[in-house]
């Protein structure tokens, strides 16, 4: 049983009601609508100082005022309180639309940046691509000749070309290939003794001045040919230049080095045609740009306000949930009052009608 008790109806209040209902019932003719829409479009946003700070952020005010318009022809508002929740629900639509425009926004910075960035990284790999391809080419054309002895030049691009990662796994037997066919008794430093030697006695001549030494003598097991006359064997296609740098390496020694001479061609030639198909894959995904799935992990929101910006998405859904029931709970509160009042008008005129027939 409820403690409060409902009050009675008499005429003088169902007639007071009834006169109330008819001042409530807000403008009936087109001046009176259209001073009225005036008046909410004052409100809230479309103050001065509101409506020149939504063209700063580069907001029209007619989006809102058709937001606005569209949500009391909606909800159809009755009393101070049903429009103020209402322009409350329009304030945080709005607010919610210009956080998904800031979202978008820096997306699209995100993606520009992220593009920009990624053709010039495909840029600079396909120049270090052809960079490679072309140290690589020195290297075979090097290697192509029949006597072929390791120089210090080539071993020390070859070491750069492996510590940079470009081969891989071929580049730790490319690598060992070019220690084999070192000439023998040479160390890690690339230069034979007897080079090594050489080169000593050069700067020991410029530093002291000293012109008339006789170069560093041949080793005693090397053959002590003229320098100036080619060995018999020697052949017509350059190899007396090496044999006559390299007298004490035999002729047997010469053929088993050919195999690692072939197989180490072999590769480096495989290896300028792997960087020429690379850098055509990366020529092509250039010019194609990225896929969706590329760009959808290039603009993920990844920025320190990514997750405030979230949350705040949230609680603007949540408050427009909340606006939305209370206005429609409010609503049908009036409405089953109205019903309620009716009923009462209903029965007083019953009742007086059946006074008057007695």
């Amino acid at each position: 049983m409820s403690l409060v008790k409902k009050p009675e109806m008499t005429e003088k209040k169902v007639a007071a009601n009834a006169r109330n209902r008819m001042l409530a019932r807000g403008p009936v003719t087109a001046e009176g609508k259209a001073r009225i829409g005036a008046a909410q479009l004052r409100h809230g946003f479309y103050a001065k100082s509101q409506e020149h700070a939504l063209r700063s952020l580069g907001e029209d005010p007619a989006d809102y005022e058709e937001l606005l318009q569209g949500l009391f022809g909606e909800f159809k508002p009755v009393g101070a309180l049903q429009k103020e929740l209402v322009r409350r629900m329009a304030r945080v639509l709005w607010l919610m639309d210009r956080a998904d425009r800031s979202q978008e926004g820096h997306a699209l910075r995100r993606a520009k940046s992220a593009d920009h960035g990624r053709d010039n990284r495909l840029h600079a790999r396909m120049m270090r691509l052809k960079m490679t391809a072309d140290s690589l080419r020195l290297l075979v054309q090097a290697v192509a000749r029949e006597h072929y002895v390791t120089t210090p030049a080539d071993l020390e691009k070859m070491k750069n070309l492996h510590q940079d990662g470009v081969m891989n796994e071929m580049g730790e037997i490319a690598l060992a290939l070019f220690y084999q066919l070192q000439a023998p008794g040479t160390g890690e430093d690339g230069l034979d003794p007897y080079e090594a030697a050489r080169r000593m006695v050069a700067q020991a001549k410029e530093i002291f001045g000293i012109g008339l030494t006789p170069d560093y003598p041949p080793p005693a097991n090397g053959t002590a040919a003229d320098s100036s006359q080619p060995p018999e064997d020697a052949q017509e296609d350059g190899t007396a230049e090496e044999d006559e740098q390299y007298p004490y390496i035999s002729a047997a020694e010469w053929e088993a080095r050919e195999r690692p001479r072939h197989l180490l061609e072999n590769i480096l030639k495989r290896q300028v045609d792997v960087c020429e198909a690379e850098r055509k894959a990366l020529l092509k995904e250039s010019l194609a740009g990225p896929s969706p799935y590329e760009f959808a992990a290039e603009i993920a929101p990844s920025h320190a306000e990514a997750l405030l910006m979230r949350r705040t998405q949230d609680a603007n859904m949540r408050e427009v949930r909340r606006l939305t029931n209370l206005l429609l709970k409010i609503q049908r509160q009036e409405h089953k009052m109205q019903g309620l009042e009716a009923s009462d008008e209903d029965l007083v005129s019953h009742d007086v009608r059946e006074n008057k027939d007695s």
